[in-house]
């Protein structure tokens, strides 16, 4: 007898899309050629997003 039944798939939540099709940038135009922590990668990341307006609500 199982104690737990099997959970239902939920959808995705959210509602926040990227879209970088049509980006030429490289990634090193893009971070620099230096090492750089996961937290700057992410700010990095969110700067070039709204610099080109590549984001959206779905």
């Amino acid at each position: 007898m199982a104690l737990f039944g099997a959970k239902p798939k939920k959808k995705a939540f959210g509602g926040y899309c990227i879209n970088f099709k049509g980006c030429d940038d490289t990634l090193e135009s893009v971070f620099g050629t230096g090492d750089i922590a996961p937290s700057e990668m992410t700010k990095k990341i969110w700067a070039y997003v709204k610099k080109n307006k590549l984001s959206g609500k779905k």
